[in-house]
Formats: C-alpha cells, structure tokens, sequence
C-alpha cells in the first residue's frame, strides 16, 4: 500500500521523526510523570511509535515515529484528496492509493508535516490534540524534527561552490523543509538577480551623475515596479509547480480560537465555527492608536537622539567632543529595543484580541503590526535626514539651543560651552546610508551566524564540563545520536519571517533612500550573495530543523514590498526636489524650494509609477510560465478523463482521417440502403450519395483536375494580334 519511498527513516536518525522535549521540574514531578503517562497513551492512540530517552538534566527525551507505512500512506492519500477538494489539485489522486503513491512519491517534508499534523490536530478531526500553548501540555519544551545531517553537510558543500540557485536546488529545499522555507530562497534567489539591473545603474549615476539623480531616481522606481510584478507572477507560478496554489484555503485551525457560535458552510455544508466579522473589526479599529503610539515613542526618541548627534557633531566644540558623539547611539542602542519590546508586546496582545481562527491569519495580522514597528525603527532617522536636516535646517536651531542650555546646566559653569555656527552637513544622508548597507549588515551577520554559533560551542563546552562523572544511560550504539539530539534541542527555533523582514526592509531603503547614494545596490548585492549562504547555515547549523509547513506566497509581505515599492517612487522624487536644492547650502537656506513645486514632483512621481506598474502588468500577463501550462494540462487531462469515463473513449478520441473515413461510409452505406427501401430519395439525399466515401471524392477531384488540363491543352493559343 505504501509507495517505495514512505518507509525510508532520516538518514543517521534511527527512523525517528520528531522529538518532543519534555521537562521534569523537580517541584512538579508527580504531575509531570502524570503527563508523560498522558502524552504517551495519546501519541499511541494515533498511530505513532514511541521510545523515550533521557534528556539534558530534569528533561526527557520523547522519540516519535509513525508506526506503520499503511497508516503513512492513509493519511497521505487523505491529505491530497482534501487538497483536490480544496482546488489545490488540479486532478485528483488515482483511486489506487499503492498506484497513487507510486506515482508521486512521498517526500521527506510531506512526511513529516502529515506526521506533525497528526499529533497537534484536534481530536475530533483525528489527531492527539496536542498543543505545547495549551497548559495541559506545559511541561512540553518543544516539538521539531531531526535535522539530516547528511543532506545538509551536502547542502552547504554544493552552495558553498555556486553562484546562482536554479530550480533544482529550490525543488531540493522544498522537498527537505517544505515550501514555506522553499518560497523564501527563491524570493530571495530572484531578488539577488534583480539586484544586478540597480546596482549597474547605481554604479553609472555614482560615477557620471552624483547623489540625487533624477534620472536614477525614475529608473530606480521603474525597477522597483518591474520587480514587483515580476515577483507577483513567479510566485504563483512555483505555487502550481509545487502543487500549492491555493493552499492558503486549508488552513490550520488555531487552538485559542474562540468562537461564539457554529453556522453551516455555504459551499461544504460542514458546521464550521464562527466569530462575528464586525465584532473583530471594531477590535482591529484599535490599530489605529496603536500606530500613532509608535509614531508617537518611537519618533520621538528618534528625533531627540538625531537633534543631539547634529548638536554633538555640528555645534558643539569643547573637550571629550570624540566620545560624547557616542551618547545619542548609545541612548538609540537602550531606548529602541525597550519601546519596541514594549509596543510588540502590545501587539501580540492586539493580535489576540482580534480573535482569528487560523493560525495563518493570526500570523499574517502580527505580522502587519511589525511591519508598523520596523519601518519607524528603520527608516525614521534617514527620513528626519532628507526631509528635516537637510533642506530645512533652520527648523532645528530651537532644538540646538535646547541642547546647548541643557549642556550649560549639566556642567555647572558659568563660562559659555565652546560652540561653532551650524552648518547644514549634506553628506549626513550619504553617511547614514553607508550604515546601513554596510556597517548594520554586518553586525546583522555576526548576529544571526557567529554569535549563534559561537553560543553554542560555548554552552556545549560547559555542558560537558558540568556532564563529567556522572553516569551516562545511553546504550553505546545510540550514544552519538543521543548527543546529537540534546544538542538540537538548545537550538532556537527557526523563524522564516524574520529573514522576509530582513530583505523587505532592504528593498525599502532600496526603493527610499538608494537616491542619496547609489552604491547601495552594489552593497546589498554583495551582501546578499552572502545571505543566501549565511541563511542556509543558520537553517543547518545554528537553529532547530523548521516544521516543514506550506504555503503559496510570501504572505504579508507581499502587500509590504509593494507598498514600500509606491512609497519609493513618491520618497525619491521629495528627496531629489528637497535636497539637490540644498546640498551646496549650509545654512539651511530654503529660498529655492517650493510648496507646489515639492507636490507636483510627487504628483509626477505617483503617475509615473502607476504607468509603469501598468506598463509591467501588460507584459508580463502575456508571458507563459511553466507552472501555468502545467495547470491547464492537468486540468485538461483531468477533464478529458472524466469526459471519457462518463460518455465513452470514443467520444473523446479526436477525430482522425480513418475514424472520418470510417464513419462516413457507415453512414452513406446505411443512408443508401434506406434509400434502396425508400425508393430514390430526396435530391438533397441524392445529391450527398453522388461520391462514396472520403477516397471516391478524392479520386473524382483528381479526374476532374486531368480533365480540365487536357481540356487547356486542347484550346487554341490567343492570336498576338488579339
């Protein structure tokens, strides 16, 4: 019943699956031995196959494997015909579940998701109901799957010695780790090749053009547009190629979901459980204040400490003027984290509160409100930049002044501080942008890889210092995976988001600021060369093996590309009108720049893109993809199938000369014997009986071409006088 593949066990892993990290605190003993009796007698109950292991000290190790290859191919089976309910199938699978298997093999993330489903699904739709949130299962740490090792010894080696992804190595992710993992590096694959178009044009403008190039500007904003659609299309496209489109319908539910009372499916008539959509509306209004509390903390720190740098930097001109330019970075470095801890805690609660049912759409609403977060945090201080600092300098000298009366105060001196006249620096944009693409994505990857990993040799260190004499339980041909094992379970849990962050907010200073300083691109090309690799090595290396769930899209981030995409295109043109006028000023003189001057830079700006935008909508829908073909001949097949099932394979054939020939004088023969009883017919039955057959009447046409040759031959010749 099982395919040739449902069987084969992680290589190196002794056939395990999944780990379930269960703690045994010494104080709740007694309950945790009565959970673990649970835990086991419901993971039975299910199907799985169960051994348990110690774990590090006060934990146990909950080895999990589906217990039989029948049950495997069950719910396999079962799961790609709810698919093909759901329209994510295009046909649906062969009625022989063996021939069905057969014919699209198992792979190693199918496997593993059906499994993980299995254990956290509710009861009443076949699962353990399982869920590490739910307080009756507290004393489960974690639950992932083992890593395999030797595909990602093998992933690395082979990445390490290549410059560009293909669709092989996307299909190779996939089938390890599933299409939410699989969509982020082809996103990002597609990204980097994209990265070549601005970073040759930043090169050019850097080189011939300057900063604040209205012309890069334009062919910037035309790049992010084309990238855009670009994307849009591919994702759908490696949606049906993986057999995903649609997905996004079947769900998982999400177990805090409360609802108030059960209605009957328009189109399944299943009982399904509601919450009131107006209800959760007027909740989600609350995102309004929200959004102004982090306009209103987070601009406000961001200001303070921008204003305090420019009257270190600019203004002030006495003693220790080298280390006090540390203190407003230092002040950013404690306040940013703390206010953004606080507000992302208040959007987890906002989140909750909203009350949805899937666990996607908890997700994707989170995710929204980061977005909120990370874009003051990110791109508050270069837009103070552009649109305060440099062209309206003058705006800032109250705040210079405050600063210079509050250092006066600080200091008990009578003596005025040493001061110099500010002067608007032009080159502070360019310097914040070098940070940003240089020196932060570099912290970025010590934080996200070195430090990770120098973390982790250093815990493993004190862990066998602090191991040593005590007895060890493990059986001598297990002791290597065992260890192995404890050691995944330190590992963080992966986090496909934060690295869609990550380049999301690279495209947004990109789209924003790249006009200040057109090397960025170049930067970011670099950089993210680096990042595919880094982020394989994070998956691999310094993080525990994702949950290999699907998807068809990047999700929210989508909507947050394109809209950072517009933003760009009205961003660039502000900042070439406001500070190519300014950058030889350093007073802050404004005399050159205009109110309507400034609105109808963004008013063209705004229509240029929506053009282009249509411009790249109307090429890119007529090119074919291979995803789509792929899903109009299954479905065309799936069609013609039925078509032949229901009214025969004859019906279906396309009609051929010999079936034509064949048919057609069955019915002549017939029409003339009806005739022969008839008498002689109508004319019209007389005139159809004149020629037999498809042969008769390609033989009378021939005769009657050779007739009218000789008949031209015959004719006398036109006299020349005539």
């Amino acid at each position: 019943m099982s395919s040739p593949r449902d069987d084969v066990p992680q290589e190196g892993n002794f056939g395990v699956d999944f780990v379930i990290h269960y703690k045994v605190p010494p104080a709740e003993r007694a309950a945790a031995e009565a959970g673990f009796i649970q835990l086991v007698e419901t993971l039975t109950a299910v199907g799985l196959a169960i051994e348990v292991r110690h774990g590090d000290q006060d934990s146990l190790l909950v080895l999990v494997k589906i217990a039989s290859a029948d049950l495997l191919a069950q719910q396999v089976y079962r799961a790609r015909l709810q698919d093909w309910l759901h329209g994510v199938r295009a046909s649906a699978p062969d009625k022989n579940v063996a021939l069905a298997l057969q014919s699209e093999p198992v792979t190693e993330a199918e496997r593993l998701r059906l499994i993980y489903l299995l254990m956290i699904k509710p009861k009443n739709e076949g699962g353990a109901g399982i869920s590490p949130s739910n307080a009756k299962w507290k004393h489960i740490h974690a639950i992932f799957p083992l890593h395999n090792h030797a595909f990602n010894k093998a992933w690395i080696k082979k990445w390490s010695s290549k410059y560009l992804l293909d669709q092989e190595d996307l299909d190779s992710i996939r089938d390890k780790f599933g299409e939410n993992v699989a969509f982020y590096f082809a996103f990002l694959g597609s990204y980097f090749r994209f990265l070549v178009v601005p970073s040759s044009l930043g090169l050019g403008a850097w080189l011939l053009l300057g900063r604040f190039s209205t012309l890069y500007a334009l062919l910037c904003g035309l790049w992010s547009v084309v990238f855009f659609e670009y994307w849009k299309k591919k994702e759908v496209d490696l949606a049906v190629q993986w057999g995903v489109r649609g997905v996004s319908n079947i769900q998982q539910s999400r177990p805090e979901f409360e609802w108030e009372h059960e209605a009957e499916d328009a189109v399944t008539g299943e009982v399904v459980k509601v919450y009131p959509p107006l209800k959760r509306v007027k909740t989600q209004l609350l995102q309004i204040p929200f959004t102004v509390a982090c306009v209103i903390a987070l601009g406000s720190l961001i200001v303070t400490c921008n204003s305090l740098e420019v009257f270190i930097n600019e203004v002030y001109n006495g003693p220790g003027k080298q280390y006090l330019g540390f203190l407003p970075t230092i002040f950013l470095v404690i306040g940013t984290p703390t206010i953004s801890t606080l507000l992302m805690k208040a959007a987890e609660k906002l989140t909750a509160m909203e009350n949805y049912a899937t666990v996607d759409a908890h997700d994707a609403a989170l995710i929204q409100k980061q977005f909120v977060l990370n874009f003051m945090t990110s791109y508050m201080a270069p837009l103070f930049t552009a649109f305060v600092y440099i062209p309206f300098g003058h705006i800032l000298v109250p705040f210079l002044e405050f600063w210079r009366r509050t250092a006066q105060t600080i200091t008990f001196s009578e003596k005025p501080l040493p001061t110099r006249e500010f002067q608007i620096n032009p080159a502070r944009i360019t310097n914040q942008m070098f940070y940003f693409t240089v020196t932060a994505q570099i912290v970025n990857f010590a934080t996200e890889v070195i430090v990770p990993y120098v973390k982790q040799q250093a815990m493993s260190k004190a862990k066998e210092f602090k191991t040593q004499g005590k007895q060890n339980y493990d059986h001598k041909e297990e002791a290597e995976f065992l260890e192995r094992v404890r050691k995944e379970c330190e590992l963080e849990a992966y986090d496909v988001s934060g690295d869609y962050r990550e380049m999301v907010m690279q495209f947004g200073y990109l789209s924003l600021f790249s006009v200040a300083w057109p090397l960025a691109a170049c930067c970011f090309l670099v950089n993210n060369w680096v990042e595919l690799r880094s982020d394989a090595l994070k998956i691999a290396i310094s993080s525990r093996r994702p949950i290999p769930w699907r998807t068809d899209s990047i999700g929210p981030w989508l909507t947050a590309m394109g809209f950072l995409s517009w933003l760009g295109s009205i961003t660039s043109a502000a900042i070439v009108y406001l500070c190519s006028r300014s950058q030889d000023e350093t007073n802050g003189v404004t005399s050159q720049i205009t109110g309507w001057g400034l609105l109808l830079s963004i008013l063209l700006a705004e229509h240029f893109y929506l053009a282009a935008q249509m411009a790249a909508r109307f090429v890119l829908s007529k090119l074919d993809s291979p995803g789509l073909q792929k899903e109009r001949k299954e479905r065309y097949s799936t069609k013609k199938k039925l078509l032949g099932e229901l009214l025969g394979q004859d019906v279906v054939a396309t009609p051929g000369i010999a079936t034509t020939e064949n048919i057609t004088r069955e019915a002549l023969e017939e029409e003339a014997r009806q005739m022969s009883i008839r008498g002689h017919g109508t004319p019209e039955q007389k005139f159809w009986q004149r020629q037999r057959g498809l042969q008769e009447t390609i033989d009378v046409g021939r005769r009657m071409i050779e007739q009218q040759a000789a008949e031209t031959k015959k004719a006398p010749a036109p006299s020349e006088k005539a």
